[in-house]
């Protein structure tokens, strides 16, 4: 089985995450897409952050509908600070039969050669990138690397610091959540300062 792992803090899950997630499983060659809820990274100002396991419940909410969108809290259980390739490591020696990729953003490859063992998880698995309103010079050094695929998936200029910062300030993001999400948010009162 082929595993998709499409990586956030997910701070709020929303559409966006939702469309690229079903997207990729429809219409590539993944079987399955694991929503990797990243935890807080100790290291990093926690800020608007949510704890972990409600950012993992709203990811839950969002995708029971979807059968081939699972989530998973992976990372939670792997010590802090965590790089993916460890992450990988971890999931292969668990599920030895499933093939793991990578899903992410033309913005994040862009980035990718500063991971770390960046070569290593080029080596053993493939990444699916979806576009970004990028500049295309900026991905030629990867471009035509055979384990990279270019999934004509939609763009989606949503982001949860945009979700986030119109709670804040009283305006309606209903359209840009699933139902459930938001209704968990509000009931919670999340982001509201």
């Amino acid at each position: 089985m082929k595993i998709g792992l499409y990586f956030g803090t997910f701070n709020p899950i929303h559409i966006g995450h939702l469309i690229i997630a079903n997207h990729m499983a429809e219409y590539s060659d993944l079987d399955q897409i694991w929503m990797v809820v990243t935890p807080h990274n100790p290291l990093k100002k926690k800020s608007t952050l949510l704890n972990d396991y409600h950012r993992l419940q709203m990811v839950h909410l969002a995708t029971e509908d979807f059968p081939d969108i699972k989530p998973s809290d992976i990372e939670f259980k792997l010590l802090q600070p965590n790089y993916t390739v460890n992450t990988l490591a971890h999931l292969q020696e668990k599920h030895p039969n499933y093939g793991f990729s990578l899903i992410m953003g033309e913005d994040n490859l862009k980035s990718f050669h500063k991971w770390k063992n960046y070569e290593v998880i080029l080596a053993h698995h493939e990444i699916y990138v979806y576009p970004r309103l990028s500049s295309e010079e900026d991905l030629l050094k990867l471009k035509n690397h055979p384990k990279i695929h270019f999934v004509d998936a939609p763009i989606v200029e949503i982001s949860s610091t945009f979700i986030r910062d119109n709670i804040k300030n009283g305006k309606n993001v209903k359209p840009l959540l699933p139902n459930k999400v938001w209704e968990y948010i509000d009931h919670n009162n999340f982001y509201k300062k």
